[in-house]
């Protein structure tokens, strides 16, 4: 049993301790901890779960797999928050999944690996590939935004208005992330076969190729995890306001910082992890492709899904998370462009990161 699935199991204990501090009524503050450290190994448990589902239902039903519940962490966290009303927060949560994705997660695969090595080196073709189509992707996330801003004119743009544009954007992009199957999984398979071939070579499957995990026992750790995870997160959620508000933490930096971390876990560890052991191209995509798994399909499904939860959710974002999403999209980019990195390159993305986490963290603005 490796580092990763010891460590959730041993979180896993929070989950009992959560439900007790909710019925035993431990306060809001347990509530709030043990719930919060619970969503973490539940998290890591759904990742691994879906890698080993879609490893037991070979490459074309396994990446159809991966693709749909690869971030379902974030879009089962996001739905429950927007279900308690915290529309502004989940808006948050958007900006800080994509910035924590391509700065903190790649920064730390490069950090973590780059210690002792004078370099890595992974596939430029395919950081390329993922880098443009996730580049597109998150941009158009971004386009509602400048009705709001006036730059398309200084017509007022009614809120019905910017409903409706915001669910088309949301449709369009449902299509694109159809299309990217087809180009992944179809079309251009080949340009993604060189990632394959290094998961097929792996030392950890060396020998063992014949192996194939069950896929009984692992689809009811991805249900039983599922459902958890949703029952973890309305705990969670049922307290953020008052704790986070007890806190002096805005609504901004809630939704930017602390969802994010908490739903993205497992590709944190999945990224340094496989960076650590010189698997570059694979932690790469990992990085790049959950940005992209994001903003095709979390986001559409929260921004469609949001009126019938009675809090619609527009893709309308404040000058800062522009800023940031954009700073955050051009320097991931400019690291990834030379197929080259050195654990100096992954201080500074997670050092940018951090100042952008810390300048939300001087924002004002009490959770709403």
């Amino acid at each position: 049993m490796n580092i990763r699935k010891a460590a959730s199991l041993l979180l896993l204990s929070l989950v009992p301790v959560s439900v007790a501090a909710e019925f035993l009524h431990w306060g809001e503050a347990a509530v709030f901890l043990s719930s919060a450290l619970a969503i973490v190994p539940l998290a890591i448990w759904l990742s691994t779960a879906t890698e080993e589902l879609a490893l037991a239902l070979g490459p074309t039903l396994g990446a159809l797999l991966t693709a749909v519940f690869g971030n379902a962490s974030e879009l089962i966290i996001g739905l429950t928050a927007l279900k308690a009303g915290l529309v502004e927060i989940v808006k948050a949560s958007i900006t800080g999944t994509l910035i924590a994705n391509l700065l903190l997660a790649l920064g730390l695969a490069f950090l973590v690996g780059g210690i002792g090595r004078s370099e890595q080196r992974f596939q430029p073709t395919m950081a390329r590939v993922n880098g443009s189509l996730m580049t597109l992707a998150v941009l158009a996330i971004l386009i509602p935004s400048i009705n709001h801003l006036g730059l398309a004119g200084e017509v007022p743009v009614s809120e019905a208005a910017e409903r409706g544009f915001s669910q088309f954007v949301a449709w369009l992009l449902l299509l694109v992330y159809g299309l990217t199957l087809l180009f992944s999984l179809g079309t251009h398979r080949s340009l993604y076969e060189a990632a394959e071939a290094e998961i097929d070579s792996g030392p950890e499957l060396a020998g063992d190729e014949a192996h194939k995990p069950p896929v009984l026992p692992w689809l009811l750790v991805l249900l039983a995890a599922t459902a958890a995870l949703a029952y973890e997160s309305e705990l969670f959620v049922g307290v953020l306001e008052p704790v986070t508000q007890s806190l002096g933490l805005g609504a901004v930096f809630t939704g930017v910082v602390v969802l994010p971390l908490l739903g993205g876990v497992a590709e944190f560890i999945t990224c340094i992890s496989l960076a650590r052991r010189d698997k570059l191209d694979l932690s790469v995509s990992v990085a790049l492709g959950s940005t992209l798994l994001v903003a095709l399909l979390v986001v559409p499904a929260m921004v469609l899904l949001s009126p019938l939860l009675g809090h619609p959710l527009t893709l309308r974002f404040s000058i800062a998370e522009l800023l940031a999403v954009i700073t955050a999209v051009v320097v991931s980019n400019l690291v990834t462009l030379d197929g080259r990195s050195n654990w100096l390159e992954g201080v500074l993305l997670v050092a940018t990161y951090i100042i952008l986490g810390a300048g939300f963290a001087f924002q004002s603005a009490p959770v709403a």
